[in-house]
């Protein structure tokens, strides 16, 4: 019995501590399109150690309760300035699968991005250990960095 509980607790918190945001630029909109993929656990953990009340959240677009949750909670957590002016991010969708929850967000209107700053603190308040991936895309400028606790922005000069 106390084997299997043991078992089922490491299944249940998986041992990387890691997310993965992708900005891909499109010119034509002036739009920049976002993608943030991470552990569902340990989103739920850290929006509790927020103060957030998470209990019915569902990750669906179809739950308009959920989808204020996880908007809210990207907003405190990614920030994004262009050309010195901050963008905020709108949420387009959102789906959990096997513990994982992937989210598209759409920041903005800019004409010529310039300088891109990224400020990404999910969960690195809560894992010291923590690694959010970010891969930018903006035209034929391409490039990916690991920010962590202690390194939580990047600014990317383009031209």
């Amino acid at each position: 019995m106390l084997s299997t509980l043991f078992l089922s607790a490491l299944l249940f918190f998986h041992p990387v501590h890691v997310t993965l945001t992708s900005m891909d630029y499109t010119p034509g909109t002036g739009v920049f399109k976002v993608f943030v993929k991470m552990y569902c656990d340990d989103f739920l953990r850290d929006c509790k150690l927020n103060g957030e009340q998470v209990e019915n959240v569902v990750f669906s677009d179809k739950d308009s309760a959920s989808f204020a949750v996880m908007e809210k909670y990207l907003s405190k957590k990614v920030k994004v300035e262009v050309n010195d002016k901050k963008l905020v991010g709108k949420l387009q969708n959102m789906t959990l699968i096997d513990n994982e929850i992937s989210v598209n967000l759409q920041y903005g209107k800019v004409k010529k991005p310039a300088i891109v700053s990224v400020t990404n603190l999910i969960m690195t308040s809560l894992y010291s250990d923590q690694a959010n991936m970010l891969i930018i895309r903006v035209n034929d400028f391409e490039e990916g960095v690991r920010l962590t606790p202690e390194a939580t922005e990047k600014t990317f000069r383009l031209k």
